[in-house]
């Protein structure tokens, strides 16, 4: 997701073909009103994101998977439009990678860290924002639950902030659900998840794919990716793909007093929701590179 994707996706060059000019580079958006757009954005994606878990676990506003799912794909489509316009919307470290690697005329690399760093910030203040609306309900929650903050199974209400895994909600926090996912399983399938991601990113973005939708229904599609993604895998790693939105509530909850069950969790398992979507989104990104836009530009005949 880059500006001129949004701005212009149909009309903006190919960044894989040659440019009639090759001094001609794709304009970048100012880094202070791009820093501010990802900032925005992730913050407004893990605040839908996590609010929703903990609607879910705390209230019960929202019963099953899929509601849950469905509130995070359009709070990810939301995010997209407000923040678009302003950066291109990354919102996620494995996305800004991609991107840097495989589509580095549109997103040079000098930006990655600044670009990280505020969609780290996002997420804290998204985390923090949780936390502070909904922390009676979670001292509810542990108290009839019978959950000590920091001690083992307290994963139960932390998981509002990070993820584990196997989802705890689902399977329990003992030692026949940790025989379930390993993590490395869990890094494999936070990798496999994202990288489908990232390649329906570059697909939908992609100036040569003539049936992507337009640039302005682009989000949508994202957005509804994310929530078929986390119907099918959350069951197994609550279904991340975003090393921000783990890792900035994760710090909210260690300051709150999870403690070593928020980092490093549970198996010293959180490495898992970063190294994963930090090398499956740069897979996802290289496949269609290979193969969909290969053959997209490949020229007539």
């Amino acid at each position: 997701m880059t500006q001129q994707t949004f701005d212009a996706a149909l009309d903006a060059p190919d960044p894989q073909m040659p440019s009639q000019d090759n001094t001609t580079q794709p304009a970048l958006p100012p880094l202070p009103q791009a820093l501010t757009g990802e900032g925005l954005g992730t913050y407004l994606l893990v605040l839908f994101g996590t609010g929703s878990v903990a609607a879910a676990v705390l209230t019960g506003a929202l019963q099953g998977l899929w509601q849950v799912a469905v509130v995070w794909g359009f709070g990810v489509t939301l995010a997209i439009y407000a923040s678009a316009a302003l950066s291109g919307a990354h919102l996620n470290p494995a996305v800004s990678l991609a991107f840097v690697l495989w589509r580095g005329r549109e997103f040079p690399a000098r930006r990655l860290v600044p670009y990280i760093a505020a969609q780290l910030v996002g997420a804290v203040l998204a985390g923090a924002t949780v936390a502070a609306l909904f922390y009676r309900f979670i001292e509810r929650f542990e108290h009839a639950k019978d959950i000590v903050r920091g001690m083992p199974g307290s994963e139960l209400s932390a998981m509002i902030f990070g993820e584990y895994f196997p989802n705890p909600a689902m399977f329990g926090t003992g030692a026949a659900a940790h025989a379930l996912v390993s993590p490395w399983q869990c890094a494999l399938v936070e990798g496999f998840g994202t990288a489908i991601l990232v390649l329906v990113i570059f697909a939908l973005t992609s100036p040569n794919n003539s049936i992507a939708p337009k640039a302005n229904l682009v989000p949508f599609f994202i957005g509804f990716t994310v929530a078929v993604l986390i119907s099918l895998f959350a069951p197994l790693t609550q279904a991340g793909w975003n090393p921000a939105r783990d890792f900035g509530p994760r710090l909210v909850a260690y300051v709150l007093g999870w403690g070593e069950i928020a980092i490093p969790g549970p198996r010293g398992g959180f490495w898992a929701y970063i190294v994963g979507p930090l090398i499956g989104g740069p897979i996802g990104g290289l496949v269609w590179q290979l193969t969909g836009q290969r053959f997209l530009a490949a020229p007539d005949g």
